[in-house]
């Protein structure tokens, strides 16, 4: 018996509408029952999934990691699994999960792969996937536009970046953790559940989405051209080592700040400080590749809806 699925795609995604007929044939190959729901845009997703969760059995999304983000509080209400089909621009959660770019790829491993639990963060009440940060993160999301997004795709991130370095300013926050206080002057506080982020960044060395802790550092730099020289060990998750760079590993932490911050979520601005983290474990199935898997294709499917 195929399995019964809402498909969920970002058409304001880089290749979201360009790709919606292939992406539906792709699925219904690989023996998807498929109900196609037509959204506006990410943030209608929890809305559509709470209308079908009693219909289906698992939620397919195509885009990137801000419309995974947008429904990620729905799929932990509705314990709806999750399948994940790359379309986006950075897109660090498949990265993360080992969830291959090609879209026949990624559905073989929706349809023929394992099911992972994996931890999410939270922050004041928004569930995310990857890394919520404040700071340098969220003025490069607000210069992140969509057109910057579709000319330079991936790069996106590193030439936006570029341009909101320059005009960094260090700020005043206190991070609290098991009872205890740290005061910093920093230009951007990062907590990671996940391990890429911002375009293929590692938030630590050895982060992982299911190791139960949050990854957190705080960038404590004088000059922006310090930034610069991190750039490269930021790749690797290697920055945490540098004298200008503070690393904490936890369940939980709290960060205040003198007035109201923004707070990014999975690239996405969400809530604010002052901000209370803490890691959820096993919060969220999802289907990942086999390390090796032959499969036979079932083409005895449909789709339905929009």
């Amino acid at each position: 018996m195929s399995q019964r699925a809402l498909l969920l795609v970002n058409c304001q995604s880089r290749q979201g509408q360009r790709r919606l007929p292939e992406v539906i044939s792709t699925l219904v190959q690989q023996g998807f029952e498929i109900i196609a729901a037509s959204a506006e845009k990410p943030e209608d997703f929890s809305q559509v999934i709470r209308r079908y969760q009693n219909q289906v059995d698992l939620v397919i999304i195509g885009g990137g990691d801000g419309s995974l983000n947008a429904a990620v509080d729905t799929l932990i209400e509705t314990h709806l699994p999750l399948g994940i089909l790359p379309l986006g621009t950075a897109n660090d959660l498949a990265r993360t999960l080992g969830i291959p770019n090609s879209l026949l790829e990624a559905s073989k491993a929706i349809a023929h792969g394992e099911l992972r639990r994996i931890d999410l963060g939270w922050v004041n009440g928004k569930h995310f996937f990857n890394v919520a940060s404040l700071g340098l993160s969220v003025k490069i999301t607000q210069r992140l536009t969509k057109e910057v997004k579709r000319r330079w795709g991936v790069f996106a991130y590193a030439f936006t970046a570029l341009q909101v370095i320059f005009e960094s300013r260090p700020f005043s926050a206190e991070i609290r953790m098991n009872g205890k206080s740290i005061r910093v002057k920093t230009v951007q506080i990062a907590v990671g559940n996940g391990r890429y982020y911002g375009g293929g960044m590692a938030v630590a060395p050895d982060a992982s989405i299911d190791d139960q802790r949050l990854d957190l550092y705080s960038l404590e730099i004088k000059h922006w051209w310090e930034i610069i020289l991190l750039l490269p060990a930021m790749r690797q998750g290697q920055h945490i080592h540098q004298s200008n760079v503070r690393a904490l590993h936890g369940q939980e932490f709290e960060v205040y700040t003198r007035k109201p911050r923004h707070i990014n979520t999975d690239g996405e601005i969400t809530t604010y400080t002052p901000a209370h983290f803490r890691v959820v474990p096993q919060a969220l199935a999802v289907f990942v590749p086999l390390k090796s898997t032959t499969v036979k294709t079932n083409t005895n499917s449909k789709v339905s809806g929009f």
